[in-house]
């Protein structure tokens, strides 16, 4: 009687499940993975900046030299250069900003002012922190951070009592606190106007630099980047008078011709 019973409950279970009763299949969990892609993106720009140098500066006893080098001048003198821009920008709006430029020029020259021969060796290193603001026609950069300048001179020259040649050789660099902002309008797809200008000090009396120009968005990977840029400087070490004396009060500026590489 007990098989009969059994029998008869499981022919019950099985009518009741293929009819759609109340019981339901139970389906299983799927629990659902979204990686988060693009958080960061980045930007590396090598770029030719045709440079000219404005102001004056000092070398221990040697006199004041006036500065005024056009970019010809750099070129015919030029024995090594490398410039580059880089940024990171993080999908909260936080990012890096990287730009190092580096110039070594040497030449013989007529005597000017006893100077009979000129080496120099500059770089320039701009390691920002950045924080981008969107706007309804573009966006805003806000930058903190430094600029180190790592200089390094070789000047004959000619003692005015003795007439001999003399050289005098000078390692000079300084690191200044930075802050400014960097505002970019998009103007359509391919064109974007940015202007860009930063103030500081600390190592040097005075620093500050600013650019403008265009950007024209070739497609997704590559950008060409045309503008102008103006870097003034005050700086100054040492006692008037003494071999280890040294000033440099001048402005670099000139137009910038970047290609950038968007990945």
């Amino acid at each position: 009687m007990q098989i009969k019973n059994l029998l008869l409950s499981s022919a019950l279970l099985s009518s009741t499940l293929f009819a759609g009763g109340d019981i339901t299949p139970v389906e299983p969990v799927v629990e659902e993975i979204t990686a988060e892609t693009n958080i960061w993106s980045f930007e590396l720009e090598p770029y030719l900046m045709l440079s000219n140098i404005e102001g004056d500066s000092k070398f221990g006893n040697v006199p004041t030299t006036e500065l005024d080098v056009d970019f010809g001048t750099i070129l015919d003198n030029l024995e090594m250069a490398a410039m580059v821009h880089f940024e990171a920008h993080h999908q909260s709006g936080w990012g890096l900003w990287i730009d190092y430029g580096f110039m070594k020029l040497a030449n013989d020259i007529e005597p000017i002012d006893r100077i009979s021969s000129v080496q120099v060796r500059q770089g320039v290193l701009e390691a920002f922190g950045m924080y981008r603001q969107g706007l309804s026609s573009g966006y805003i950069d806000y930058l903190a951070g430094i600029r180190w300048w790592d200089n390094d001179y070789d000047i004959n020259y000619t003692l005015p009592l003795f007439g001999r040649t003399d050289t005098l050789s000078k390692e000079v660099d300084w690191v200044d606190a930075v802050v400014g902002a960097r505002y970019t309008h998009i103007l359509n797809e391919n064109w974007k106007f940015r202007v860009h200008g930063d103030i500081g000090g600390g190592g040097a009396d005075f620093t500050v630099s600013t650019s403008a120009g265009m950007i024209y968005t070739i497609n997704d990977l590559l950008d060409v980047d045309l503008k102008y840029k103006a870097t003034w400087v005050d700086y100054e070490e040492g006692a008037q008078g003494t071999r280890d004396y040294f000033a440099y009060d001048t402005v670099t500026h000139g137009l910038i011709l970047g290609l950038n590489f968007k990945f």
